[in-house]
């Protein structure tokens, strides 16, 4: 019995050793799987720090974005209004100048009338110049006869009271 003892002592011994063995094989696997999870833990822990600096810096960009956008959408509404503006002024002044076409078309025609009114104005004018310088010539050729008769009227009669005068 004693001999059985020590061989179940030994067996015992041996397998707490298989057993320690066995156990630190598994501790060491585990602790060598946390170093590695550790590791991995480090890694996805600096891929987060780096993704929220990157979300940081898209942020930061989207707000840029999002201010320039709203600074470009202003300054298409004023472009846009300006067009519009533009575009009501050269349709008044389009307006506007055909209004002045037609008034020229109007005035020119007014004159070109007036113009014909003035021509036959002074055909007219000269025509009766023309017979006043007629009329003007036969009055003073009238004149002149009747001057001639009066001092041939005059004439006889001094010679016929001469001759009755004794």
């Amino acid at each position: 019995m004693n001999r059985a003892l020590q061989y179940f002592n030994l067996f015992g011994m041996l397998a707490l050793a298989a057993l320690c063995v066995v156990q630190w094989q598994h501790d060491r696997r585990l602790n060598l799987q946390t170093i590695q999870l550790e590791k991995t833990r480090q890694a996805q822990q600096q891929k987060i720090s780096e993704q929220e600096e990157t979300v940081r810096g898209v942020s930061a960009d989207l707000a840029d974005f999002k201010q320039r956008f709203k600074a470009e959408h202003q300054d298409l509404e004023d472009t846009k209004r300006k067009l519009r503006e533009g575009e009501n002024t050269v349709a008044s002044l389009t307006a506007e100048r055909n209004q002045l076409n037609e008034s020229i078309t109007n005035w020119t025609a007014a004159v070109a009338q007036r113009d014909a009114l003035m021509k036959e104005a002074n055909r007219r004018i000269e025509g009766l110049s023309t017979q006043l310088n007629a009329s003007i010539e036969k009055y003073n050729e009238l004149a002149t006869n009747y001057d001639n008769v009066v001092k041939d009227l005059n004439q006889a009669r001094s010679k016929s009271t001469a001759a009755n005068s004794p």
